[in-house]
């Protein structure tokens, strides 16, 4: 057993208005790839408020997370990392106009379910399609059921 293996803790924000996705577009070794608004946990902060900081820097879009949509744990096929995401459901306000996009973020988008299904292949992950179809099947656990200790 390798004791030095551990997880990469992502969370991700599963937005949706008026039947559409935000989503990113991103650079990534693969190419573009379309992902939501995702990224790592850092130190100090909660799960929420990663969620929340990765959407701004992402999209410019201030993100209310509401409910856990779900947790997921995904190898990649590669072997190399496996990814533990905590994805959010929430509420978005407005874009920020002339908010800077993190690095390698091409633009932000609002994709419908069927637009995501047909993207599959410039997908980050399979955990987009999964992520979201959670959500429309109406899962959404009580924020609650995370602890954060300071």
């Amino acid at each position: 057993m390798d004791r030095s293996w551990k997880p990469n803790v992502t969370v991700a924000a599963v937005i949706e208005r008026d039947g559409r996705f935000l989503m990113v577009e991103e650079e990534t070794a693969d190419g573009l790839r379309f992902n939501q608004p995702a990224g790592h946990l850092e130190e100090g902060e909660s799960l929420a408020q990663a969620a929340i900081r990765e959407t701004l820097e992402e999209t410019a879009y201030p993100f209310v997370p509401e409910y856990l949509v779900g947790v997921y744990q995904w190898p990649r096929p590669q072997g190399d990392i496996t990814y533990l995401r905590f994805a959010f459901g929430g509420k978005v306000g407005e874009e920020l106009v002339g908010q800077e996009l993190d690095d390698g973020i091409v633009r932000s988008l609002w994709m419908t379910l069927d637009e995501l299904r047909a993207s599959q292949d410039r997908h980050r992950s399979p955990l987009i399609v999964q992520c979201v179809e959670d959500w429309l099947s109406g899962r959404r656990y009580d924020l609650d059921l995370l602890r954060h200790y300071d």
